[in-house]
């Protein structure tokens, strides 16, 4: 039950919940299947560049965990990867965010060309179509453009419960599945939402002091929609844990 109205509520504490990257705790489905494959093809890749793209929560930092594990890859960010590029060693890298962080193009070229002559294989991840990188480098472009593309998406309900699943598990929190089950049906279909709704219904339930109740989820559901604009359906009052 919900303490009184007239009673402090316990106050969430601002936690850090670090993700399971464990090979064996990522949930495979036919959105992401392709993707999971390559990664586990490797070493016997036919070509020595391959990206990863979807959605943020969508998996991708998972698959790259997984590679860097299986090929001792080095994991580069804007600040390491002229090191890395100018090294020419023979090791595994992954390159992520690659649309989006700030990497310089010509280190990013150095990298490529390693990849060509066989020296490295590479990894990179991104949200973005490839044809929409900000890459002005012709190049570069042209070599990213040629690149194979695996693609990481949450296509049913299966898989987006699954993903509820296992974001809870990492936060060591039990909910009942009847729950998800109302969840699921009622959210935006993304897997950046599963992320947002876990986070969301965690600090809600800590704040009562009650397990995620449906009550809980409910709530959830409606300041999710407020903060996108949406309206209240009449089939999504908030339901009595009773």
């Amino acid at each position: 039950m919900c303490p009184p109205d007239n009673l402090p509520r316990q106050l969430p504490l601002d936690l850090v919940h670090e993700p399971s990257h464990a090979e064996d705790d990522f949930l495979v489905g036919t959105g992401n299947a392709l993707a999971h494959a390559r990664i586990l093809a490797w070493p016997h890749w036919p070509d020595g560049v391959t990206v990863l793209l979807g959605p943020a929560a969508s998996g991708k930092s998972h698959l790259a965990r997984i590679f860097a594990l299986r090929s001792q890859a080095e994991v580069a960010t804007s600040q390491t990867l002229r090191d890395i590029g100018g090294s020419e060693g023979r090791g595994a890298v992954v390159v992520e965010d690659v649309d989006r962080a700030g990497y310089e193009e010509h280190e990013l070229f150095h990298l490529l060309n390693q990849a060509l002559r066989g020296q490295r294989t590479l990894l990179f991840t991104a949200r973005d179509e490839v044809a929409n990188w900000p890459i002005k480098t012709a190049d570069v472009r042209s070599r990213f453009r040629r690149a194979p593309v695996f693609r990481l998406e949450v296509t049913d309900d299966i898989e987006l419960s699954q993903m509820f699943v296992k974001l809870f598990g990492d936060r060591q929190v039990q909910v009942d599945p009847k729950v998800i089950g109302y969840v699921v049906p009622r959210m935006e279909r993304s897997p950046e939402e599963v992320a947002a709704l876990v986070e969301l219904m965690d600090r809600l339930a800590l704040a009562r002091r009650t397990a995620i109740t449906r009550a809980v989820a409910a709530e959830a559901l409606s300041q999710r929609r407020a903060a996108s604009g949406e309206e209240l359906h009449q089939d999504w009052d908030m339901p009595s844990d009773e």
